[in-house]
């Protein structure tokens, strides 16, 4: 994912934010089946979920509260990624790129609180 310039966002407020917004404008050009609409809701859920418990992280009262508000985000970008798969693009191009990016998003957020989470909880 790249902000304008190029350059990655390291602001992970900002990056999650963004995830959660470019899954609704990609689910926005969905074909509206009964399995895409299941996934998508389900799909928009995580995602916000993932920006909106980070920003909880970062205000959290406890260092036990912050390390499960990660938990949490790394919970909700793996199923992003599992909503993300399962969506059904009948192999448009374009769509099918977005997918893609998005789900490398997911992937990549997963990872990165999956990190905080070790080093915040002491797991190596």
């Amino acid at each position: 994912m790249k902000e304008e310039g190029g350059n990655p966002p390291y602001d992970l407020e900002e990056r999650s934010y963004v995830f959660a917004r470019d899954v609704r404008k990609f689910i926005k050009r969905l074909e509206r089946t009964l399995a895409n609409i299941e996934a998508a809701r389900q799909l928009i859920r995580s995602a916000g979920s993932v920006a909106a418990n980070y920003i909880e992280a970062n205000e959290a009262l406890s260092k036990k509260d912050f390390v499960m508000r990660i938990k949490i985000c790394r919970k909700e970008s793996k199923e992003s990624a599992l909503w993300t798969r399962l969506i059904d693009i009948d192999e448009t191009p374009t769509l099918g790129n977005e997918r893609d990016r998005l789900l490398n998003e997911a992937r990549e957020l997963m990872k990165i609180f999956g990190a905080i989470y070790r080093k915040s909880s002491g797991e190596s």
